[in-house]
């Protein structure tokens, strides 16, 4: 009897010591999931980011979006900007905070401690400043995109089509956008460009509609066009609602300077596009008008798990 309840011990004792190794093995494995080069993961954040990851591949796989290959398209390698400092692509998505985003490289770049406000706009973007992943020739692409933290960012597609239209079509004082693209609207829609009267939103979409979404103007292109998430596996997925918290862990991750935060810095003083704003504009339009637009961007909508 003696023997036997020694044996039962022994068996109790080994098998607490193998639940406190897998206790402790898990431990480790979570804590390894939460820590990126030596920072460590708000844990909030670190499940938010799942959920929006877990979303993108089952919609990438329910779509048949998914075509494996070790380089990415020309036209989506033009839109990721390239950090070799901190190790970082960017994926500019025109009317998600990039040009504040773009303040961020250019301080990273040149290892600058100043306020981004004193960095201007225009500075920004001027391309020839930062390096693109089609700059470089393909074995080396292979390697950033393997070994670099990349980063998208998202909007409410709806709420980005009122912001580009505010911006390119109401207030862009500039040739291409203010009389090009406006007179071959005004043209299409109208049968002439003698009206000093800006584009209507209505003319707007109208336009949109009815070109091909791959070949869209970058202002107003679906974002999954723009970066190609169900190919390029990013390490951060943010959005445009969220995009204080999401650029804060970025910088993070990838062991920015702990004085460098995104800026919140507006082009224009208006109030920013919103949703309230967003569904006066859209008032506007017949309701087959809406159903078109909504159906162009229908996958930017599920992909990224906007309602």
């Amino acid at each position: 009897m003696l023997r036997r309840t020694s044996k039962m011990l022994w068996f109790i004792a080994l098998f607490s010591i193998l639940l406190l190794g897998l206790f402790i093995t898990y431990l480790m494995t979570f804590t390894s999931l939460l820590t990126v080069s030596g920072h460590q993961y708000n844990t909030e954040m670190w499940i938010t980011q799942r959920n929006r990851k877990i979303t993108l591949k089952s919609v990438c796989l329910q779509n048949n979006l998914t075509h494996p290959s070790t380089t990415a398209d020309l036209i989506v390698a033009k839109q990721l900007f390239i950090e070799e400092n901190h190790k970082l692509i960017y994926c500019e998505v025109p009317k998600v905070g990039c040009s504040n985003w773009k303040r961020i490289l250019f301080l990273l770049k040149l290892n600058l401690t100043i306020n981004a406000e004193y960095i201007e706009h225009e500075a920004v973007h001027k391309d020839t400043f930062f390096k693109k992943l089609s700059d470089y020739p393909p074995d080396q692409q292979r390697t950033i995109l393997n070994t670099y933290t990349k980063v998208m960012f998202t909007r409410d597609p709806l709420q980005r089509i009122v912001s580009a239209y505010r911006d390119k079509f109401l207030h862009y004082t500039g040739f291409y956008y203010g009389t090009k693209i406006a007179n071959i609207i005004k043209s299409k829609f109208r049968g002439h460009t003698n009206s000093t009267e800006s584009v209507s939103f209505q003319e707007f979409v109208n336009f949109i509609v009815e070109q091909k979404p791959e070949g869209l103007d970058k202002h107003w292109r679906p974002m999954h066009y723009l970066c190609d998430p169900c190919n390029i596996d990013y390490n951060v997925l943010g959005k445009f609602e969220t995009l204080k918290q999401d650029s804060d862990h970025v910088l993070q991750i990838v062991g920015a300077p702990s004085n460098l935060r995104y800026p919140e810095i507006k082009k224009y003083i208006e109030s920013r596009t919103d949703a309230k704003l967003s569904a006066e504009y859209f008032s506007q339009l017949p309701l087959n008008l809406l159903q078109q637009l909504l159906e162009l961007y229908k996958l930017d909508f599920i992909l990224f798990g906007y309602s």
